[in-house]
């Protein structure tokens, strides 16, 4: 089964679990590093996110991810704050972002670049739109390897 796919049934399962405890199902990944399986959680919710928010989403999540048998490998389950600079991923993460600076590095240069920060002004399925000093710079989603929210200091 695609990483994706695992992915989605996980959310699909705890999102309401999570959302019952009061924060927001941010991002689910499942991924491989080294020998060893990871399912990460990212949690959000207005006010910020402590530990112990952290420990009791997973005290709660826990015993249905063992119920179920979406994951056959054995995993870690790390549930964790999405941070300042949080990763981008899904369109609802864009929108979030609308005005904002965000970092994007690409698969193929743009202008000689593969790194661009700017705010974003706009996204669509295809594409999104960034401006960096005045000028507007279009970006195809398929040419996204990462993005992200940048910190900015006043």
């Amino acid at each position: 089964m695609a990483n994706s796919n695992i992915e989605t049934k996980v959310e699909h399962l705890l999102k309401k679990e999570i959302e019952d405890l009061g924060y927001e199902c941010y991002d689910v990944q499942y991924l491989k590093e080294g020998k060893d399986y990871y399912l990460r959680i990212t949690i959000d919710k207005t006010q910020g996110i402590s530990i112990e928010d952290c420990e009791k989403v997973n005290r709660r999540i826990d015993p249905l991810l063992e119920e179920t048998d979406f994951l056959k490998e054995s995993y870690f389950l790390e549930v964790s704050s999405p941070g300042i600079e949080r990763v981008l991923r899904k369109n609802c993460h864009f929108e979030k972002q609308i005005g904002n600076v965000i970092q994007v590095k690409l698969y193929q240069s743009i202008e000689k670049q593969k790194e661009w920060t700017g705010k974003l002004v706009e996204f669509g399925q295809n594409e999104l739109l960034l401006e960096k000093d005045g000028k507007l710079i279009k970006i195809e989603r398929k040419n996204i390897a990462t993005a992200k929210a940048v910190a900015t200091i006043f």
